[in-house]
């Protein structure tokens, strides 16, 4: 007797409700079911399975059998896909759900570099800003660290950051650089603002001083509720806004644009991956999310956040 075919077909006459629906399913002649379960009851010496006319059902023995096995099954189907991820594991889809901004500004410039250590691996990404994401339709979910996911869902830290002041060059020579917050009254301020409610005072945090706290009433040319259409007006020279330092770290590389009001900043910020509650993780999955932390950590070397992002 093959007993742990035996197993599986037991298993599968139980959830398909019968004889004839798991041999379907199994692709099995109904006979060659009824067999194999015959085989595992007398092998175990005790009866699984009440048989009338009209339905079937588990004994106790049965009850507690089966409990047992699925967790038995699920282990073994673990260890074989364990077994082939260096293979199998390493080709295939990696489905990714992402906020725009963090589609655009980290995950889009990992790819190149990821395709050249894994060709076979199709990333497939959906840019949605989603307040309840579905996250166990994805193999990763991109989210702000202040969203709420759901019990179980696994959480991983991709980068700590901070929301600092920027301007271009070009602007800082025509309109001057601000010295101090209050300066920001007399600048062309480019504000993310939240629809349906007032422009707020901006409130400023010096990491430097205690995070000590000033709030700064300060007026804006241009609002809007999308943080890359207040980049790309700031990247224009339109003026001065508050953005998260790894999108722009490396326009400040480039000296596209410039950082200004350090040591300020507006904000603490999280970047998070939110995977399905599972025990294992594709390869290609892990994989994917493992470079993607690094190259978001790299993305910032040198500016300040090294320390808040180890480990």
């Amino acid at each position: 007797m093959d007993r742990l075919q035996s197993m599986r077909v037991f298993q599968q006459v139980v959830d398909e409700g019968g004889f004839a629906a798991a041999a379907r399913k199994l692709d099995l002649a109904p006979a060659m079911v009824t067999r194999l379960v015959n085989d595992l009851e007398q092998h175990l010496g005790v009866r699984l399975l009440q048989r009338t006319t009209r339905r079937l059902s588990l004994t106790p023995a049965g009850e507690g059998y089966l409990g047992r096995l699925r967790a038995i099954l699920g282990d073994i189907e673990e260890a074989d896909a364990m077994a082939h991820s260096h293979t199998r594991e390493m080709a295939g889809t990696v489905r990714v759900l992402a906020l725009p901004v963090v589609a655009t500004h980290l995950l889009a410039p990992a790819v190149a570099e990821f395709q050249l250590r894994f060709p076979e691996v199709v990333l497939e990404v959906q840019v949605e800003d989603v307040a309840d994401p579905n996250v166990e339709d994805y193999d990763l979910t991109l989210l702000n660290g202040l969203v709420q996911v759901h019990a179980g869902v696994i959480v991983r830290t991709i980068l700590h950051s901070q929301a600092v002041f920027c301007a271009t060059p070009d602007y800082l020579l025509r309109q001057g650089e601000p010295q101090s917050p209050e300066d920001l009254v007399r600048h062309r301020c480019l504000r993310l603002r939240t629809p349906g409610m007032r422009l707020r005072p901006m409130r400023l945090i010096d990491p430097t001083d205690g995070d000590r706290v000033l709030e700064v009433e300060v007026p804006a040319v241009m609002t809007a509720n999308h943080t890359d259409s207040l980049l790309r007006a700031t990247v224009d020279g339109a003026g001065i806004s508050s953005q998260p330092l790894d999108l722009i770290a490396t326009m400040l590389r480039s000296g596209q644009l410039r950082r200004v009001l350090s040591p300020w900043i507006t904000n603490r910020l999280t970047l998070v991956a939110a995977l399905p509650s599972r025990q294992f993780m594709p390869a290609r999955t892990r994989a994917f999310l493992d470079h993607l932390v690094a190259h978001a950590r790299h993305t910032v070397a040198g500016l300040g956040l090294e320390e808040v992002n180890a480990g």
